[in-house]
């Protein structure tokens, strides 16, 4: 599924990239050909004003008249062989709001378009110069394909957004019936478990053995309790952290080679009370502390730090492990990525959508370095 999501985004990127590009190529050929429609326009109004001045017949200056109607649309500015204006058709409000109006305008012409050169009527010897710019249209055609390309860019965020939306809410749904399933046939066997264990503690041969078999029970009841609440709002309550990470230190270190040293430092913090769900924190805590035991060769150090900030909760869980390479930092929490022989690699992934979703907290990867460790900080808001 994921990979016809990205085919997806990259067709429609391509669709996108063509349709923009087809569109500028198309708005530069039409800019070119009015472009040149426009400097025909301003040689015929040219040589129009030459027929009003030099032609007595009528008919001629009423076309020559009709010419220069036509022509107001496209700014032009006329100067002598000085270079001083002899004459422009703009509006003389535009002119009276900036003395230097006439200045720049004629300077952007010089860098537009080259001028037309015609002889000054009264002064045969004297050449004059029309400059002119570009009309209303021709300028909107040229910047037409950046409103394309800035619609086209916002389309394509939406259709991305809306796509994605979906995406998650698929795999949201994907998850949660995952995870009831999980509970649902979890539940059949501890049931099974506890009728058997009844039965082992009437036999006093059997009592000791019972017991820790309780242990094992209660704790798959535990397990499929994690994954019965997945999908539904967990209730957060107050709870000392301290004590919380303990005791599932305390539990991994019993299932741990002996050359595992664990420690924790609460920096003089030896009450730190904070609003979780204390199931599925749990959770999380061992998900750390299995992924660290995972990246160390049966012996090492593994140290959780808890710090009380003003704002903030901060939790650190290091290892002196294999650590993880920078291209697989990216993907750590990615549902179904493992570096492992073993696993389906789900356990970071539900981990951040526990402390993200759930918690409203934050869990990344704080450091790592190949062959020396790796640390993950929660961070949980106050």
């Amino acid at each position: 599924m994921i990979d016809r999501f990205l085919n997806f985004k990259t067709l429609l990127g391509l669709i996108a990239f063509t349709f923009i590009l087809g569109s500028i190529l198309f708005s530069n050929y039409l800019a070119k050909k009015i472009a040149v429609g426009e400097k025909i326009k301003i040689e015929q109004y040219v040589e129009a004003v030459n027929d009003l001045n030099n032609i007595n017949n009528t008919d001629t200056k009423l076309a020559s008249k009709i010419i220069l109607d036509n022509s107001k649309d496209i700014p032009l500015i006329q100067t002598n062989e000085k270079d001083s204006i002899i004459f422009s058709n703009y509006d003389s409000a535009e002119i009276a709001t900036d003395k230097f109006f006439l200045i720049k305008k004629l300077a952007d012409f010089k860098i537009i378009n080259l001028p037309i050169v015609w002889k000054n009527p009264l002064n045969q010897a004297e050449k004059n110069f029309t400059y002119y710019g570009e009309s209303d249209l021709l300028i909107e055609i040229r910047y037409f394909p950046i409103v394309q390309l800035i619609v086209a860019t916002l389309f394509i965020i939406i259709i991305f957004i809306a796509i994605s939306t979906k995406s998650k809410s698929t795999q949201n749904q994907v998850w949660v019936g995952l995870a009831k399933e999980a509970a649902h046939q979890l539940g059949t066997p501890i049931s099974s478990l506890q009728g058997w264990m009844e039965m082992l503690k009437g036999n006093p041969a059997t009592e000791k053995i019972s017991l820790e078999m309780n242990k094992d029970v209660e704790r798959l009841k535990l397990v499929s309790d994690r994954f019965g609440k997945i999908g539904s709002t967990p209730k957060l309550e107050e709870t000392n952290l301290n004590m919380q990470v303990e005791n599932m230190v305390s539990y991994i270190k019993k299932r741990s080679p002996e050359k595992i040293v664990f420690s924790i430092n609460d920096y003089g913090n030896t009450h730190i009370n904070a609003f979780i769900n204390p199931h599925l924190f749990d959770w999380v805590i061992e998900n750390l502390l299995k992924n660290a035991l995972d990246a160390m060769d049966g012996k090492g150090e593994i140290k959780i730090g808890l710090k009380n900030e003003a704002t903030q909760i901060l939790i650190d869980v290091k290892d002196d492990g294999k650590g993880i390479s920078k291209k697989n930092i990216a993907n750590v929490f990615k549902p179904g990525f493992t570096t492992k022989q073993r696993g389906w690699g789900l356990g970071l992934s539900l981990s951040k959508r526990i402390i993200d979703i759930y918690h409203k907290g934050t869990l990344y990867v704080k450091h790592s370095e190949v062959g020396a460790g790796t640390t993950f900080r929660i961070v949980l808001r106050k």
